[in-house]
C-alpha cells in the first residue's frame, strides 16, 4: 500500500493539466500513486498520453468536482489523500515534502496542512500570507481548539492532505462541489491536525473574465456554506468564535465589495444580519473600531443606517487620501528638489559612504575595507548608511546618516567612494566622477542576480529591469575566488571590473591570534576545554519562516556535558516553555542569532555545522572541520537552484539525518583523514583569494589608484597560516 495517493481530478482548464502531470513525472517518488478523475475526452487524453504507471479515471463531461474527487478516491489505495485540481500545480519536490511529512505521523492525525504560492495570469509562485499561521502552529499534532486560527487559512482543499480512513468517515461532506466547504469541514471533523510549513501547493487563479460570471445566487450561497459549518463547530469553543468572525468578516465584505443591484443587496443584507445573530456565541466580542461598527450594524439589520455609514467613510477617506498624497508629493518634491541640488555640487574626492545588509549597521566587507581605510588613507572621511532602528548600536563616534533625511541625500549626492555589500537605492545618481564599489557578502551556491529567472519562487518578484539599473552603476566587484567571478558576470552582466583580490571580511582568519580566539570565547561564555559547534543554518525561499532542521535539545543530549552548542538562526526556539531553556542554563546551547561579528563566532568555534549558508566558505579559510547537513538537499536544490553539486563538492562530512550528524561528531569522523582530503579540495577552489591581505588590497586599488601590479600578492594557500584552533589557543 503506498503511502501517498495524489489524486487529480477535474477538466483540462486552459491546457494545465499537461504541465501538472509533466512536473508529477519529473520526479517520481517509490511510495506514492497518481490517479487521475480525468472529466472529458481533452482531460482522458492528456492522462492517458502520460506516465503508463498512473491510473486514468475516465468520467464525462459535465462531472462536478466533488464527483471527480469521489471518484479517484474510489481507485486510490494510499494511506493518505492528496487532491490536487486539474488546473493547479505542485511545486518542484512538493510530492516528497509531503511524504516525509506524513512518515512522521501515526493514525490520530486526521488532515495534513499545507503552505502555497498562487499563480496568475499575471504572476507565478507568489507567497501566502498562510504560511505565517502554519509557522505558528509548529510541527506538533494539534486539536483544532489548540490552534483555532488554522480556520483562517484559505480554505482550499489541496492544502489538506486528508487520511483515507477519515476520507472514508466522512466522505458526504468532505465531497461537497462547494470546496471552501469541504476544506473547513475538513478541519472541523478533525480529531487531530499537523502542519507543513513548507510550500507544497500552487493555487492556480484563472482570469476572472474566462470564468462564467457570479450570479446573485452565487452570494447566497456564502451565507449558506456558514449555516453549514457553524453546526460542526458546535463543540468546538474557540473553533466557532474563529469561525463566526470570519463569518461576519466575508459577509460584511461581499456586501461591502459587490456592485450588488438594490433589491438584491438588501435581501443578501437581511439573510446575512439574522445569520450573525442567529449564530452569534454567547458572550463573543465584536472587534473595536470601525471593523465593530460593521458588525453591530449588521446585527441589527439596519440597512439604511450602514449604507449612510459607507458613504460617510468613503468620503474621510478619500480626504485622508488627498491629504497624504499631498504630502508624500510635497515630500518627494522636496527631497528631489536637495538632491538635484546637491548633484550639482562638486563631488567630494575625501568623502566616502558605506553601507551594509540594507542599512543594518558596521558589518561585512564594508566594515572591513573601512578599517583598513583609516590606517592607510586617514584622509578619506568615512559616513555609514544606518536605518534609524539601528543608530544606537554604532560603535562610538561613528559618522552617520540615516536613509531619507536631507543629510543622507546630500550625502550620497557628493561622495566619491560608495561602498555597499547590497545595492543602494534605485534612486541614486550614478555620477560620473563618483565610484561604485559592490563588495557582495557570500561566495554564490545559490543562484543570484538573472540566474533567479528560472525560479520565480526564490525570486519573489524581483524587478530585472530595476536589477540591471542598480548593477549598471558598479564601478567595481569584489571577488574571494575565480567561481564567484565567473558567476557574478554571468548573474550580474555589465562593465564593472572584477576585483579579485578576496574577502576583506576573511581577512581576521588569517590576522587573529591564540588572544583574539580566547576573548572570542569569553565573551560567548565557553569554558575552557569544551568543544564549541557552530551550527549556522541558510534561510529557504520555500518557507515562509524557520523551520528548525534538528531536534537541538536531542543533539546536546547526544554529544554530553563537554559540547556547547552555538545556534545562529532566524528564529529560535524561544519561550519558557522551551525544551532548550534547561540547556541554555547550563551553557550547553548559546543562541548567538543576533550576534555580530559572526567572523568572531567562527574563531570561537571548533567545528562548523550548516547546510547551504556562505558561512562555509568563509570558515574554510580557518581550516576547520565542517559538517554540511544536507536533510532537504533535493529540494532546496530545485526550488532555489544552484551553481554546483554540494553532495560531490562538499567541504568535509556530509550528513542527511539526525542520526548521521550525530554519528560523525561523536565517533570523530568530523575531523578524520577523510574529511580534510575534502576541505583541502574545497579551501584551493573557494579561499582562493583570501590570504589576510584583501582589504589592503581593496584600499590600495579603490581608494589610492595604485595599479594592480604594485599591489601585494595573494599568497600561496599552502603558504598561509589560519588562526589558531580554540584547542591551540589554549595550551
Amino acid at each position: 500500500m503506498p503511502r501517498l495517493s495524489v489524486i487529480v481530478y477535474g477538466q483540462n482548464t486552459q491546457g494545465h493539466l499537461t504541465e501538472l502531470l509533466d512536473g508529477l513525472e519529473a520526479r517520481p517518488l517509490p511510495d506514492a500513486e497518481v490517479v487521475v478523475a480525468a472529466v472529458g475526452d481533452w482531460a482522458r487524453e492528456t492522462a492517458e498520453g502520460h506516465d503508463p504507471q498512473t491510473v486514468v479515471v475516465p468520467l464525462p463531461d459535465g462531472t462536478g468536482d466533488a464527483a471527480a474527487r469521489a471518484a479517484g478516491a474510489a481507485r486510490a489505495t494510499g494511506r493518505w489523500l492528496h487532491f490536487v485540481h486539474a488546473k493547479d500545480g505542485l511545486p518542484a519536490g512538493a510530492p516528497r515534502l509531503i511524504a516525509e511529512r506524513l512518515a512522521e505521523l501515526d493514525d490520530t492525525v486526521d488532515v495534513l496542512l499545507l503552505d502555497r504560492v498562487t499563480t496568475t495570469w499575471q504572476s507565478a509562485a507568489v507567497p501566502a500570507r498562510d504560511g505565517r499561521l502554519l509557522a505558528a502552529a509548529g510541527r506538533a499534532t494539534l486539536a483544532l481548539d489548540e490552534a483555532p486560527d488554522l480556520l483562517r487559512l484559505t480554505p482550499l482543499l489541496g492544502t489538506r492532505v486528508l487520511r483515507a480512513g477519515f476520507w472514508q468517515a466522512h466522505q458526504e461532506q468532505l465531497a461537497s462541489d462547494d470546496e471552501p466547504y469541504a476544506a473547513q469541514a475538513a478541519l472541523l471533523r478533525a480529531g487531530r491536525v499537523a502542519c507543513l510549513n513548507q510550500v507544497a501547493y500552487d493555487d492556480r487563479r484563472l482570469r476572472p473574465e474566462s470564468l462564467p460570471p457570479l450570479t446573485h445566487q452565487d452570494r447566497f450561497a456564502l451565507i449558506e456554506r456558514y449555516e453549514s459549518l457553524l453546526p460542526l463547530a458546535k463543540d468546538r469553543r474557540a473553533a466557532r468564535g474563529v469561525l463566526y468572525d470570519l463569518m461576519v468578516r466575508d459577509l460584511v465584505r461581499t456586501f461591502a465589495r459587490e456592485d450588488l443591484p438594490e433589491p438584491v443587496a438588501r435581501e443578501f443584507f437581511r439573510r446575512a444580519s439574522l445569520a450573525a445573530v442567529r449564530w452569534r456565541p454567547e458572550g463573543h466580542q465584536r472587534p473595536a473600531g470601525v471593523e465593530g461598527v460593521r458588525h453591530a450594524l449588521l446585527e441589527e439589520g439596519a440597512y439604511t443606517k450602514y449604507r449612510a455609514f459607507q458613504a460617510a467613510n468613503r468620503t474621510r477617506r478619500a480626504a485622508r487620501k488627498a491629504v497624504r498624497t499631498r504630502k508624500r508629493q510635497a515630500g518627494t518634491m522636496l527631497r528631489d528638489r536637495q538632491y538635484r541640488k546637491a548633484l550639482s555640487r562638486p563631488v567630494d574626492p575625501d568623502l566616502a559612504v558605506f553601507a551594509a545588509y540594507w542599512e543594518r549597521g558596521v558589518a561585512c566587507n564594508p566594515a572591513a575595507i573601512a578599517a583598513k581605510l583609516a590606517e592607510l588613507a586617514p584622509h578619506i572621511h568615512p559616513v555609514w548608511v544606518v536605518a534609524k532602528d539601528n543608530a544606537a548600536l554604532l560603535p562610538p563616534g561613528t559618522d552617520h546618516v540615516v536613509p531619507g533625511t536631507r543629510r543622507y541625500w546630500e550625502t550620497l549626492a557628493t561622495a566619491k567612494y560608495l561602498v555597499n555589500n547590497v545595492n543602494f537605492p534605485n534612486a541614486v545618481v550614478k555620477r560620473p566622477d563618483a565610484i561604485h564599489v559592490q563588495t557582495h557578502h557570500g561566495t554564490p551556491l545559490k543562484r543570484m542576480g538573472l540566474d533567479q529567472m528560472d525560479h520565480p519562487a526564490a525570486a519573489k518578484g524581483l524587478d530585472f529591469a530595476a536589477l540591471l539599473a542598480r548593477i549598471d552603476k558598479w564601478d567595481y566587484s569584489v571577488s574571494a575566488n575565480s567561481h564567484s567571478t565567473r558567476m557574478w558576470e554571468r548573474a550580474y552582466p555589465a562593465r564593472y571590473t572584477s576585483l579579485d583580490h578576496g574577502y576583506p571580511r576573511n581577512d581576521v582568519f588569517y590576522t587573529a591570534g591564540a588572544a583574539e580566539v580566547r576573548a572570542a570565547r569569553e565573551r560567548l561564555g565557553i569554558a575552557p576545554g569544551r568543544r564549541a559547534v557552530l551550527y549556522a543554518p541558510t534561510h529557504r525561499d520555500y518557507e515562509a519562516g524557520f523551520t528548525p532542521r534538528l531536534d537541538l535539545a536531542a543533539l546536546a543530549d547526544r554529544l554530553g556535558d563537554d559540547t556547547v552548542l552555538l545556534v545562529r538562526a532566524h528564529y529560535f526556539y524561544g519561550g519558557a516553555a522551551s525544551p532548550l531553556t534547561g540547556l541554555r542554563r547550563t551553557g550547553r546551547i548559546i543562541d548567538v542569532s543576533s550576534y555580530d561579528p559572526v567572523e568572531e563566532l567562527c574563531l570561537a568555534a571548533d567545528a562548523l555545522v550548516t547546510d547551504y549558508s556562505s558561512i562555509m566558505f568563509d570558515y574554510a579559510n580557518l581550516d576547520r572541520p565542517i559538517i554540511v547537513y544536507a536533510d532537504d538537499w533535493e529540494t532546496y536544490r530545485t526550488t532555489r537552484g544552484v551553481y554546483f553539486d554540494l553532495m560531490t563538492e562538499h567541504p568535509g562530512q556530509v550528513a542527511r539525518t539526525q542520526e548521521e550528524l550525530t554519528e560523525i561528531l561523536t565517533s570523530g569522523a568530523w575531523r578524520n583523514e577523510s574529511a580534510a582530503k575534502a576541505r583541502a579540495a574545497f579551501r584551493r577552489r573557494f579561499c582562493e583569494y583570501d590570504d589576510g591581505r584583501a582589504a589592503e588590497r581593496v584600499v590600495r586599488r579603490v581608494f589610492l589608484g595604485e595599479p594592480e601590479d604594485a599591489l601585494p600578492p595573494v599568497l600561496p594557500i599552502e603558504d598561509r597560516t589560519p588562526a589558531p584552533t580554540p584547542e591551540e589557543a589554549t595550551a
